[in-house]
C-alpha cells in the first residue's frame, strides 16, 4: 500500500514530486493486477464453450445415410444465459429446413421449431469438448447422439443414431 503524503499545518496533505511518484507507482501496479485479472476472466468466459460458432458439414468425410436429414450448417451462440443452436439442412426427400433451439447443455428437453424429427431436444455436457443429444418427437426419443470437437477446435465430429421410416435403426457420423 501507498503511503499518503504528509500533511501540513492547515490539514491539507503536502505533495512534494517524491510522494507523487510513489503514490503514482502504486496506482500502476493496483490498475496493472486489475487490468490483467479482468483478461483472464474474459478468456475464461470465452473459451468456456468450445462448441460455439458456425460448423459446416464436409460431406467427403462423412458418413450419411440417404434416409437421414443432413445438418449442412450448424451455429451455436449465445443468448444470454443460454445457448441458441441454427441448424440448416436437408430432408432425405430434399426439402430445405430450418430448426432453432434455444436452452442449456443440463439434459432438460427444451422446445426446438422448425425440425423434421422432433419438437423438443437437449444437450448434455460431458467435457469441454463433449456433448451428448437427444432429440425427441411426442415425448419419445427420435434421435441421439454425441458431439466431439477436435482438440485443435477447427472440426468436429457428430455421431447420432435414429430410426428410418421403416423402423430400421440408422447411424450415421459427420
Amino acid at each position: 500500500r501507498a503511503k499518503m503524503p504528509p500533511v501540513t499545518a492547515s490539514g491539507t496533505p503536502e505533495y512534494t514530486s517524491r510522494a507523487w511518484r510513489r503514490l503514482g507507482k502504486a496506482m500502476k501496479i493496483r490498475t496493472m493486477v486489475l487490468l490483467s485479472v479482468a483478461c483472464l476472466a474474459g478468456a475464461t468466459v470465452f473459451a468456456a464453450d468450445l462448441q460455439l460458432g458456425t460448423w459446416k458439414l464436409n460431406e467427403a468425410k462423412s458418413k450419411l445415410s440417404p434416409a437421414a436429414t443432413k445438418n449442412t450448417t450448424v451455429t451455436y451462440e449465445t443468448a444470454g444465459d443460454n445457448v441458441k443452436v441454427t441448424v440448416e439442412g436437408t430432408t432425405p426427400d430434399g426439402k430445405a429446413f430450418k430448426s432453432v433451439w434455444t436452452g442449456k447443455y443440463d439434459g432438460k428437453d427444451y422446445a426446438v421449431t422448425g425440425d423434421p424429427l422432433g419438437d423438443a431436444r437437449s444437450y448434455t455436457k460431458v467435457d469441454d469438448r463433449t456433448l451428448t443429444f437427444s432429440g425427441k418427437k411426442d415425448g419419445k426419443v427420435a434421435v441421439s447422439g454425441k458431439i466431439v470437437v477436435a482438440a485443435d477446435g477447427k472440426s468436429r465430429t457428430v455421431t447420432s443414431s435414429t430410426t428410418d421410416a421403416k423402423g430400421e435403426k440408422v447411424s450415421m457420423t459427420a
